[in-house]
């Protein structure tokens, strides 16, 4: 009752004018730099800090929190319509949303994808009213050995699901743990692969590898039906939305995945790109029909969608309640929180309770808002499938380039760029899947030195790594992960055979 008591007069609070104005600006730009490569939503808010700091502390938070969630929104967009994730959280809704616009259906994904969105952002600020504080608590409990058999775990689902060959989804998670690699050791100080060159010893920045396996992968990948003009596009357009075959289709990995992206989004440095492949992850697992998964099956759209939002909803709480910041965009939030005098973490809800709770009543409004921007918007977004191939595809390869360089700033990176993208055309040519490649790339380093801090805390003993019963649960969950596709298969052939 008190919880419920302070989100009135947080409601209070964000539905003044002035504060209703920020979190709808907030979302239309996070939007736009959601659909942009490379930039993403803690750049967005990094762009908006020295506007924040004539705000007040409940603006400025309502301003960025709507920046972060609205960028979740848009990054799925230039997934759907152009295979060019907006940033990483955006990678799952490429591996069916692009399908599904090769397959004449751009409008049903850009509306479940809206749809999921708002249904796990808004399940996720439910939650974060109830439970904040219990799954923060929770949420400490994971110290670098969980944090190594979590990231594990991950990657095994991911690689293990992979369409066809489990072996060639090992193949790619080893060649992104090799990609994660490169740069200057943290601890020792050692140069790894750089091979003399001063550019890569900060490593290889996942979003450009990510901009590089689906954007310019893509380019490389349809040249010849471009220059041949064989691929058609779509001209005539329907109604954004969804048919009810579709809802009843949908509705259920909606609602389970938003709290495996909420969960996951507490988790300091887990991240929506994490949260969304173990939605998907999941929802393949699940599915009677899993082959149908990365040839546009709206489910595998559906459910990394809402997981998505939901992380990012979840990512807040740590911060609010803890003060550790539970993503990059919130390590900038945080920031902007200690620069207006606030210090987020326990005493944050009851010494300024205007801020929090005003903030997790802004969430409510922001999703409505982002809704209503989104699906209507959808019909113009939509439209770009009109251009024509010669044009369209340049103007791919152009975004790719100027969002590498909004990255990393160096002439370097743009071979690099190229490099990944001949990868990614090879790698789709024989096969193998790219996914498992992405999420090494991005954990990779995280991983490593989880591993690294588990053993020097226990002095070389790999006992702390099954010490725990987070640790022992998440284990489990890795083997189950590796056999129950071996096991699935084996009864699929065993039907059959008795079948005929």
């Amino acid at each position: 009752m008190e919880s419920l008591i302070y989100l009135i007069q947080g409601f209070m609070i964000a539905l003044t004018p002035a504060n209703l104005m920020w979190v709808t600006l907030g979302g239309v730009l996070g939007t736009v730099i959601g659909m942009l490569p490379g930039l993403g939503p803690a750049t967005g808010v990094a762009v908006l800090l020295p506007l924040t700091f004539t705000m007040g502390p409940t603006a400025a938070l309502i301003t960025m929190c709507g920046v972060y969630y609205g960028a979740m929104f848009g990054g799925s967009r230039s997934s759907i319509l152009i295979n060019t994730p907006g940033d990483g959280a955006a990678i799952a809704a490429t591996f069916d949303g692009y399908p599904m616009t090769l397959n004449g259906r751009a409008e049903t994904a850009l509306a479940i994808s809206g749809i999921a969105s708002f249904i796990g952002g808004l399940l996720a600020t439910v939650a974060i009213v109830f439970v904040a504080v219990p799954v923060a608590r929770f949420g400490l409990k994971f110290g670098s050995a969980e944090y190594f058999v979590l990231m594990v775990f991950a990657l095994s689902a991911t690689a293990s699901m992979s369409k066809g060959n489990m072996i060639k989804g090992f193949i790619s998670l080893i060649i992104g743990l090799m990609v994660a690699t490169v740069g200057i050791d943290a601890q020792s100080g050692v140069h790894r692969f750089t091979f003399g060159i001063m550019e890569l010893q900060g490593g290889i920045d996942f979003l450009v590898v990510i901009i590089a396996m689906y954007a310019l992968g893509e380019v490389f990948g349809t040249f010849q039906i471009i220059k041949e003009g064989k691929r058609k596009m779509q001209t005539k357009f329907g109604k954004i939305w969804i048919t009810k075959e579709d809802w009843k289709r949908c509705i259920w990995p909606i609602l389970r995945s938003a709290p495996i992206g909420f969960f996951v989004g507490t988790l300091p440095g887990a991240g929506g790109t994490m949260a969304s492949l173990m939605a998907y992850n999941n929802e393949k697992q699940l599915s009677k029909n899993p082959e149908d998964f990365g040839k546009g099956e709206i489910v595998g759209l559906a459910a990394p969608e809402s997981a998505n939002n939901a992380s990012s909803v979840g990512a807040l709480i740590p911060m609010l309640t803890l003060g550790i910041p539970g993503s990059g965009t919130t390590a900038v939030m945080m920031g902007a929180l200690l620069m207006l005098g606030l210090q987020p973490g326990p005493m944050l809800f009851q010494q300024h309770p205007d801020v929090a709770w005003g903030l997790i009543a802004s969430m409510f409004i922001g999703n409505f808002i982002l809704a209503l921007i989104n699906i209507p918007m959808a019909g113009l977004l939509v439209r770009l499938l009109a251009i024509p191939p010669r044009i369209l595809y340049p103007v791919v390869m152009a975004l790719a380039f100027v969002g590498t360089y909004s990255i990393t700033h160096t002439a370097v990176s743009f071979y690099i760029l190229v490099i990944f993208g001949l990868v990614g055309y090879f790698m789709h040519k024989a096969k193998v899947p790219t996914a498992p490649l992405i999420l090494a790339v991005i954990v990779g380093d995280k991983m490593e030195q989880s591993f690294r801090q588990a053993l020097t805390i226990s002095n070389g003993s790999v006992e702390i790594f099954y010490r725990s019963n987070v640790s022992k649960t998440l284990i489990l969950l890795t083997i189950l992960s590796i056999l129950y596709p071996i096991i699935q298969d084996k009864l699929k052939k065993r039907k059959a055979a008795m079948a005929n």
